[in-house]
């Protein structure tokens, strides 16, 4: 199939590398007029993963509109706070888009389905998400995901597309639990970070990851999405990843925070984004607005955009009123 890949970055490259090896056609487009030029020239892939070209017959193309023409399936790998603005422009698009970025509109509270729904009305909204790391996609090691539609058929479609030997996927039908689980825990990880930079041990993490679930359960729910879905890839499973390993970009914020460096200094020295931080801004309005009890996200926003200690912020939440373990029971 012919495949449009709107975006550059690290996850965006894995997924064109991997679609590639799946016999399909991949035309790539970022907004990153430099970024199109050097790979042109070089097939250099994103700076951040090392040694790998991009096939020369990738087509690369600076207009969005010529690259999404004659496309069977688009691809968004576009960072949240651009999603719309890069989406609308092409509003006439008929047929199915994946979705594979993870995070939350600030404004409308919405993810990226239903971002797309307004942006692309005929499209078929898609969302791939679960634990997947671009470097080690991109590497060949095992990696099992989810694609979830309200469209079995393209849900289908995508676990085509994607799936190879050393890449499972998984479908599902709870795009918004999907997109959510893969949003929400961008910001724990930064938490995780914390306690790392902090030297915390195991401890510490363990009970993070275990009440954090909770709150993403909770909010989660209240937005529409089944319970369930957060014990699976694009919940338990992707928050466990982007909390424990070096490569994650949220936890590596999180990890010079508890070191005592500024936000802002550490987001100027990256060369990727942190979804986690503007998501945690996302997460903390719909907190408010649905009345949902989430003390770690809402303390995590709190150092990230209201520059609060982080001793402050765990002791007050290790001193909060005693009370019995509540799991918000479901059942699966």
């Amino acid at each position: 199939m012919k495949i449009t890949i709107l975006g550059t970055g690290a996850w965006g490259s894995a997924l064109s590398l991997l679609l590639a090896k799946n016999g399909h056609q991949i035309t790539l487009w970022s907004a990153l007029r430099w970024q199109l030029e050097e790979i042109r020239n070089t097939h250099k892939i994103n700076s951040v993963i090392k040694g790998i070209l991009f096939p020369e017959n990738f087509i690369i193309e600076d207009d969005i509109h010529i690259a999404t023409k004659n496309a069977d399936v688009v691809v968004v790998a576009i960072a949240s706070q651009y999603f719309r603005q890069s989406t609308e422009t092409i509003a006439t698009f008929k047929g199915p888009v994946i979705s594979v970025t993870k995070g939350i509109e600030f404004e409308s509270g919405l993810t990226m389905s239903g971002i797309l729904k307004e942006t692309i009305p005929n499209c078929i909204p898609v969302a791939l998400s679960g634990p997947s790391l671009a470097g080690e996609v991109i590497q060949g090691i095992p990696t099992a995901v989810v694609a979830a539609s309200h469209s079995p058929e393209h849900a289908l479609l995508a676990q085509e597309l994607f799936h190879s030997p050393v890449f499972r996927v998984y479908t599902g039908n709870d795009i918004i639990g999907v997109e959510l689980g893969g949003a929400l825990k961008n910001i724990i990880a930064i938490g995780a970070g914390i306690c790392d930079g902090m030297g915390f041990g195991a401890n510490s993490k363990a009970a993070l990851l275990t009440r954090a679930i909770v709150e993403i359960r909770r909010l989660g729910v209240a937005l529409g999405a089944r319970p369930e879905t957060f014990v699976g890839l694009s919940g338990l499973g992707d928050l466990m990843v982007t909390c424990f390993s070096p490569l994650s970009r949220n936890r590596y914020v999180g990890e010079h925070l508890g070191r005592g460096e500024k936000i802002k200094d550490i987001l100027a020295g990256m060369n990727a984004v942190a979804e986690g931080v503007p998501t945690a801004a996302s997460a903390k309005r719909l907190i408010q607005k649905h009345q949902i009890d989430a003390p770690i996200i809402s303390e995590i926003y709190s150092i990230l955009h209201e520059n609060k200690d982080i001793k402050e912020s765990i002791t007050h939440l290790i001193g909060r009123t005693q009370k019995s373990e509540q799991m918000d029971t479901f059942s699966i």
